[in-house]
């Protein structure tokens, strides 16, 4: 990938990262010596963002994994400084497929909070305070993706269990306005707070919103095209602004804008 170097293979998967992770470990171990002054300090400021970025990996992993289980493959995963991103080839259209995948990766989170408390508690084995410190981040993190708002975890997981009562449109439509009113939330938050949160809050926003227009031309909630409603004259659907696409069957389908 442009940009990004290959860390190698994870169960078949390829894994890069980003360039610009360069220089989040410089900024890391720069604030580190800032605070203690010590060759020891900066390694070890390194050494959590490095251990809470494998977390990360291994949070988009769990989403391939299950994405695979139900016939979806991921091209690979990217990190970044902001986060990342396991590029699956598509999304499950049955709801618990949908919701198990999303839910995945909270629960890798979970599971690697568990085990590091289970360390902490049966050995005196801390490592600098590195073993609590990552813990907390994986609570951190699974929590952070558990907000019911796109592109959040939280926020598939909320329209997957709601499609299998309304829809997939209706029940995107509704997890959009629920994460527009958490971002609303935010921002108002982070005015008096944090403006980082201002910042979070612009990026809900408008995920929400391409999230929505993921869906135009997509009437059915199976993922066709849409059914035939009425037959259009050729003229109709060779003019700009027709949409044409082909249906498993290898029906044509004609989607036509109006003028008004």
């Amino acid at each position: 990938m442009r940009g990004s170097w290959r860390l190698g293979r994870v169960a078949g998967i390829d894994a890069y990262v980003h360039w610009t992770f360069g220089l989040l470990l410089a900024w890391a171990g720069w604030t580190a010596w800032q605070g203690a002054g010590t060759g020891a300090a900066v390694l070890l400021g390194v050494a959590f963002l490095v251990a809470v970025f494998g977390s990360v990996l291994l949070h988009e992993l769990g989403h391939a994994l299950v994405a695979r289980r139900y016939g979806v493959s991921t091209r690979h995963i990217l990190l970044t400084p902001i986060g990342g991103i396991a590029s699956l080839e598509g999304m499950p259209r049955a709801p618990k497929a949908e919701l198990a995948v999303a839910l995945a990766g909270p629960a890798v989170n979970l599971a690697i909070a568990a085990a590091l408390a289970l360390v902490s508690r049966v050995t005196a084995f801390e490592a600098f305070g590195l073993v609590d410190g990552l813990l907390y981040a994986n609570l951190s993190l699974a929590l952070f993706n558990l907000i019911p708002a796109f592109p959040m975890d939280g926020g598939r997981a909320l329209r997957a269990f709601l499609a299998g009562r309304m829809g997939r449109r209706a029940a995107t439509g509704t997890a959009v306005r629920l994460g527009r009113g958490i971002a609303i939330a935010m921002a108002l938050v982070g005015l008096f707070v944090n403006p980082m949160l201002l910042l979070i809050a612009a990026f809900v926003w408008f995920a929400g919103g391409a999230e929505a227009r993921a869906l135009d031309g997509y009437g059915d909630d199976d993922g066709s095209f849409g059914r035939e409603r009425y037959a259009a004259p050729v003229s109709a659907w060779q003019r700009p602004g027709a949409y044409q696409g082909v249906r498993g069957g290898g029906t044509r389908v004609v989607f036509v804008r109006r003028s008004w």
